[in-house]
């Protein structure tokens, strides 16, 4: 009997082995492999092998991750029709359908620079693409929380765009779609991608520095003109102040100096690596008062009902109540803002820097994370001095920046992003 038992430890324990090193292959890439249909690979050259009918598809062996976030392909011939995709799918993708049709996938389309969000329509997004052109794919690596990323395209170094993602348990892989004869690409799944290189944001200089990043805004002084294309919902404009809002500046206002066309004005707060092309609390790490029909939208393209619309020469306003415990890194003494109001002509909004003891809501047994990080704040805005509402949020990593989006031609807008006093 005692053998007998021997005998099955001795067999449960090479099971064990057998399946530690089963993950150990897997987890260094040892049983990683590309997968293509369709297509004939030959190095980093990739070409069309089937009769225009049917789909080629090629999947790179590896997701992209922190140290490989970003890869690159350059169309080496357009074929019949320059049916060429690029972006990212599921690592079991099926390979008879292009990149970005099926549901957690993304790509953009060379022939008529659509974007592709895991369905077979597109919609507009960037400008198509031809022989010698590079198309690039890279994923914030720092914003995979939640089972989302945010995923951006560019073109000849470029950015064209950004979309947030799904992200699968596996990751998003590398993936090229071809569909007519003589089509031929080349990839480099190593390329490396520099926001720094990228003219569409615009790395404030000292005389614009309130401004991290700009898409499609100009800056002159505290005014902030649109200066994009407003024929769609990707041709937003978006400014991002360069530092979040803290217990020491935790308010900031917007006034309307030219509504527009559409008044498509928005101002709010998002995540530091919010999308380029959405208006703030379109997405998710951000929440907005939109000028245009008075809405609040709150990590969603379906805004609730919530104030007055804003018109030329509104004042609109939007700022953080932090716990009277919350204190950032870096930061001191909090003591001198409690007597501090949000402006002297402005008399009927009071400073809110803290929420008033009756209102607090302790979240028992809440841990507080480093840095404050994940914590719930209350975000306010105002209208021309007066508490407009309220909405809760956590705080996502580095902060909420003030954010303003801008959408149709002739919107200007003054900011103040100090506006305290006392």
């Amino acid at each position: 009997m005692d053998r007998k038992m021997d005998d099955i430890n001795v067999l449960h324990h090479r099971c064990l082995l057998n399946l530690r090193r089963r993950i150990r292959d897997i987890g260094d890439g040892r049983q990683a492999q590309e997968r293509y249909m369709r297509i004939q690979k030959d190095g980093d050259a990739l070409s069309y092998q089937g009769n225009s009918e049917e789909v080629g598809c090629y999947v790179a062996g590896h997701p992209l991750s922190k140290g490989n976030c970003y890869f690159e392909v350059t169309i080496v011939d357009t074929g019949v029709r320059g049916t060429i995709a690029v972006g990212l799918v599921p690592k079991f993708y099926r390979l008879d359908h292009q990149p970005g049709w099926l549901p957690y996938s993304v790509a953009y389309h060379a022939d008529n620079g659509k974007l592709y969000n895991g369905n077979p329509v597109g919609q507009e997004f960037g400008p198509k693409c031809a022989r010698d052109d590079r198309i690039g794919c890279g994923i914030h690596s720092e914003n995979t929380e939640a089972g989302f990323t945010t995923v951006f395209f560019t073109k000849n170094g470029k950015e064209v765009g950004s979309v947030e993602v799904p992200v699968s348990a596996e990751g998003l892989f590398p993936a090229v779609g071809m569909h007519s004869m003589g089509e031929e690409v080349k990839v480099d799944l190593q390329a490396e991608w520099f926001l720094e290189v990228d003219d569409g944001m615009m790395m404030v200089d000292s005389h614009e520095d309130d401004w991290g990043r700009l898409y499609d805004v100009r800056v002159t002084g505290t005014l902030l003109e649109y200066v994009g294309k407003g024929k769609s919902i990707m041709d937003v404009g978006l400014a991002q102040a360069r530092q979040p809002l803290t217990t020491r500046c935790h308010y900031y206002e917007v006034e309307i100096v030219d509504a527009g066309e559409k008044c498509y004005i928005a101002l709010g707060l998002a995540r530091r690596d919010y999308p380029r092309n959405r208006h703030p609390g379109w997405s998710r790490g951000s929440v907005a008062y939109h000028a245009d029909d008075g809405k609040i939208f709150h990590g969603s393209g379906v805004g609730d009902a919530f104030g007055p619309r804003c018109f030329k020469g509104d004042i609109m306003g939007c700022g953080i109540m932090f716990p009277r415990d919350y204190i950032l890194d870096g930061e001191g003494d909090v003591d001198d803002w409690d007597r501090v109001e949000v402006r002297p002509d402005h008399a009927s909004v009071q400073n809110v820097l803290y929420l008033d003891d009756e209102e607090e809501e302790e979240e028992d047994g809440e841990e507080v994370e480093q840095g404050q990080e994940g914590r719930k704040v209350t975000v306010f805005f105002t209208r021309n001095g007066k508490l407009m509402g309220r909405r809760e949020m956590r705080v996502p990593p580095g902060g909420l920046y003030p954010t303003v989006g801008m959408l149709s031609s002739g919107e200007k807008v003054k900011v103040d992003l100090h506006p305290l006093s006392g």
